[in-house]
């Protein structure tokens, strides 16, 4: 991805240089022609073409953005409810994910979405030990996370 990035870069450049103009909008004409340049010839430059995973990055954030709306839209209710009646508790979620980075981001994901909190990751680190505030159902926890955050990690990841 870094190689694609130089490379596209480079050819802006050039692009400025051969048109022999020095601004912001050559070198945006020529890093556009770039990014066409490397999507026509992605089979030949290593790893996958490097605007499908800035798109997934991107949706991993607008994923981060509507699960911190909802939850604390969902914590805002609980707070003014007139008798509270929540569940909480720890539970353990089993993670997929293998590196220190990839199960970092998950767990501060957690802990930055309103209502839980990432408490501990076991020594082997395939366990996230995770306090919700309320939660009814843990299976259905474990399945909401694992299908929202840690999906969309591996696909940023790998």
């Amino acid at each position: 991805m870094t190689l694609q990035i130089i490379l596209n870069i480079l050819i802006a450049m050039l692009w400025m240089f051969l048109s022999e103009s020095y601004d912001f909008l050559t070198f945006f004409t020529g890093y556009l022609i770039g990014m066409a340049l490397l999507f026509f010839l992605r089979r030949f430059v290593p790893d996958a073409y490097y605007l499908l995973r800035v798109w997934k990055v991107i949706s991993l954030i607008l994923l981060f953005i509507k699960e911190l709306i909802l939850s604390t839209w969902n914590i805002v209710k609980l707070a003014y409810v007139p008798k509270l009646k929540v569940q909480p508790g720890i539970f353990a979620l089993p993670t997929d994910l293998k590196s220190n980075w990839e199960i970092t981001l998950l767990a501060n994901l957690i802990s930055l979405t309103p209502g839980t909190l990432s408490v501990s990751v076991s020594d082997d680190y395939t366990t996230i030990y995770i306090h919700a505030m309320d939660m009814p159902d843990v299976e259905e926890e474990i399945n909401d996370i694992k299908n929202t955050f840690e999906k969309a990690i591996m696909e940023v990841t790998r």
